[in-house]
């Protein structure tokens, strides 16, 4: 299993599953509205410090660095010559 961090540590173009939410229910409710449950796959596509722009089911969703905090992901095995976060060659 890979590890599991923060989605806003996440490079961009790298592939994660979102693994749990660590917030209240009512930003349950509003990122669940987006698409984005657990167990779905999604990618980063800006990361620029500000807002996180990412790939979730054929959309594009902007979020703040503040819930992306609070989403926990793992990496997909889909990201290429990438290295992962113990910082070994995949």
């Amino acid at each position: 299993m890979s590890k599991v961090f923060p989605l806003v540590m996440a490079a961009i173009g790298e592939q994660v599953f979102l693994e749990n939410i660590k917030g209240g229910k009512k930003m349950l409710h509003r990122l669940t509205a987006l698409g984005l449950t657990p167990g779905v796959e999604l990618s980063v596509v800006q990361n620029t410090g500000g807002v996180l722009l990412l790939s979730v089911r054929g959309s594009r969703i902007a979020l703040g660095r503040g819930m992306a905090r609070k989403m926990m992901v793992s990496l997909t095995g889909n990201n290429g010559d990438q290295t992962n976060i113990e910082g070994e060659e995949k």
